[in-house]
């Protein structure tokens, strides 16, 4: 059974840092795809980055491109989001999200991806 476990949100001040993590369990597929989304208040829950393990391609949000970056620790099956420059709006709920299916799609669409964590919160205070 796919498990996604998310951690490392918190508060922090408008220009701060975070890093959020995932980790992967359950899963035999050598190739998949895993991404970082985000739900505020009021609103849907909507791409952040996605990466191919394959090649670590990546693909970002265009709201979030130059401040995050989305990598993954291959060894410790953990799915890394490392946020600088944070601002008020980057404030939700962030999930983890998997695919393992041959081939993937590496896009920030919801639809594409079949396994969700529980999400970690992120407040980002002006």
């Amino acid at each position: 059974q796919v498990q996604l476990v998310e951690s490392g949100g918190g508060s922090v001040q408008a220009g701060g840092s975070l890093r959020l993590s995932c980790v992967a369990s359950g899963y035999t597929s050598r190739t998949y795809c895993m991404g970082w989304f985000r739900q505020a208040p009021g609103k849907e829950r909507e791409g952040v980055a996605t990466i191919y393990n394959g090649d670590g391609s990546t693909y970002y949000a265009d709201s979030v491109k130059g401040r995050f970056t989305i990598s993954q620790d291959n060894a410790k099956n953990t799915l890394l989001l490392q946020m600088n420059s944070l601002k008020p709006e980057d404030t939700a709920m962030y999930y983890c999200a998997a695919q393992f299916s041959s081939p993937c799609a590496i896009s920030l669409s919801r639809a594409n991806f079949d396994y969700w964590g529980q999400g970690t919160p992120v407040t980002v205070s002006s």
